[in-house]
């Protein structure tokens, strides 16, 4: 992150402090360089134009004992988030104080902030500490709304329904929408999302969007997703350390089952120009897709994409990637035969486009159909890549299918399928146990004894001693960290699969840090 710089004495900031009221927040909403092409300034507070100057702004505050018609002082605060808001101007920090908030009316309550500037971005955060609760009723639409808006950052809150009421005044749409007119640089940062009708975050048209460190679950229609955009879509997006889980489980205070989206994702978006970035997020228990991506450029990595009703990861645009992530548990302990794979890429429409699939572990316990799939109902020409990949398919007749338009290179793969003749179909011809390695260099087949397999449950996917997955991948496009962040490689080489086999721990398993 380029350092902030502010050229003022020390003495002087100090007089205009307290001459004139103004606060500088130098911690919360920051952001970084994350993807080619995105500035490195980009942030509260920073700019490459205006050389990383702070721009000092006022801080306000809203707390559930105040008064809309004070000054927005800590000592005498505003009443609701939404009237807080609106008088936000460029530079200036709202801090909701913990508490309980409803949300009820559309023009009053919602947050609905101007636009920042590059060099003095707006800031809504909850109280450090303590967190606030924003409680939608009264089939409210949504919470925030950031349709149109630039240089907005929101943290630190948590936005559900309001559970004290019954029937109708119960229903509480999308958590945060950006719908009609398109916005540009926005930080949603630990956020809690859940318990909503629609989406948790209900997303068009967007350019450099970074979802950073939130919860988004149970959410009747999906935790983040939107309609087709009239402007790219989603560009420049960055989701990280994220839990996109439990969609559909819950609609209009019951449990889901009478919603009317059959389908709802963790993660699920219309064609976009991309790229989009997911790193090191869980997308569970949904029960749709856990991550359905039709942007260009889509990269997941680090990611753990676990029982799921339907599609584990799908892929549609070109450029994208899965790297060191783990895909197990498809239809979510419900054995049901399905037409669901752990890995589908299909109904890709750009001749040529290409695909890669690196140090991935998928494990499938469903059977009766395809793990996985490519090109299945389209002719249109493709190019993939699968390396160093594990694929343990312990059901019944699930083998990979590899449409025939498909330029495929796989090599140091390893291929499990115990209850199933065919293991892989591709150009008219099925490979097996015993054939499997004419698929290319490296690829072999045998258990990948991995410590606890799972269906419907948590698993365990690291290798135990012995794995033939130990030291057989390759260094060719290889990660060198793991889903863990451990180091690659170690012992002899390679491992395949999202885990190395650790000789010794240098880091915790990143899915056992709490996201508050």
């Amino acid at each position: 992150m380029r350092a902030q710089v502010i050229s003022v004495k020390l003495s002087t900031f100090v007089a205009i402090f307290f001459m004139l009221g103004f606060s500088l927040v130098l911690y919360g909403c920051k952001s970084k360089n994350y993807i080619s092409g995105v500035d490195e300034g980009s942030g509260p507070g920073a700019n490459k134009e205006t050389g990383g100057k702070i721009v000092l702004g006022h801080v306000f505050y809203v707390a559930p004992y105040g008064n809309n018609s004070n000054p927005g002082t800590r000592e005498q605060p505003w009443a609701t988030p939404g009237y807080g808001s609106r008088q936000l101007q460029p530079g200036d920090t709202l801090v909701i104080l913990g508490g309980r908030y409803i949300l009820s009316e559309y023009e009053a309550d919602i947050i609905t902030p101007r636009s920042g500037t590059p060099s003095a971005w707006i800031t809504i955060k909850g109280e450090e500490g303590n967190r606030p609760i924003l409680l939608g009723r009264d089939n409210l639409i949504t919470a925030v709304n950031l349709s149109g808006v630039q240089y907005v950052c929101v943290e630190n809150l948590e936005i559900t329904h309001d559970s004290t009421v019954t029937g109708e005044a119960t229903w509480f749409r999308d958590g945060v929408e950006i719908l009609g007119n398109p916005s540009s640089h926005i930080i949603l940062k630990d956020l809690y999302i859940h318990h909503i009708d629609e989406f948790g975050m209900n997303i068009q048209d967007v350019e450099d969007l970074q979802i950073i460190n939130c919860r988004i679950e149970y959410c009747g229609f999906g935790a983040l997703g939107g309609p087709l955009g009239n402007y790219g879509g989603w560009r420049n997006v960055k989701i990280q350390n994220c839990r996109l889980s439990y969609s559909g489980h819950y609609y209009q205070g019951g449990d889901g089952s009478n919603r009317p989206y059959d389908r709802p994702d963790g993660f699920g978006i219309e064609p976009s120009q991309g790229p989009v970035l997911i790193e090191n997020t869980v997308a569970e228990h949904n029960e749709g897709d856990g991550l359905d991506s039709k942007a260009e450029n889509t990269i997941i990595k680090r990611c753990i994409v676990a029982n799921n009703s339907c599609d584990g990861i799908k892929l549609w645009g070109s450029g994208s990637k899965i790297e060191n992530t783990l895909i197990y548990g498809r239809g979510d302990g419900k054995n049901v035969p399905t037409p669901w794979g752990a890995i589908v890429i299909d109904q890709v429409e750009k001749p040529d486009a290409t695909f890669e699939i690196i140090n991935v572990t998928v494990d499938d316990e469903l059977g009766e159909g395809y793990v996985a799939y490519v090109q299945y109902s389209s002719a249109v020409p493709i190019r993939l890549l699968i390396r160093n990949t594990i694929f343990s398919s312990r059901g019944n007749d699930s083998p990979i299918y590899i449409g025939n338009n498909v330029t495929l290179t796989a090599d140091h793969n390893l291929f499990y399928f115990p209850r199933s003749e065919r293991v892989l179909e591709y150009k008219d011809q099925v490979y097996t146990q015993d054939n499997i390695g004419h698929l290319g260099e490296g690829n072999i087949y045998g258990d990948p004894l991995f410590i606890r397999t799972a269906w419907g449950s948590e698993g365990d996917y690291h290798l135990n001693d012995g794995s033939p997955a130990i030291d057989k991948g390759t260094e060719n496009s290889a990660p060198l960290i793991d889903l863990d962040g451990n180091p690659r490689p170690q012992g002899q080489g390679f491992d395949i699969g999202a885990y190395e086999k650790v000789v010794s721990p240098t880091s915790v398993p990143w899915r056992s840090v709490k996201i508050k």
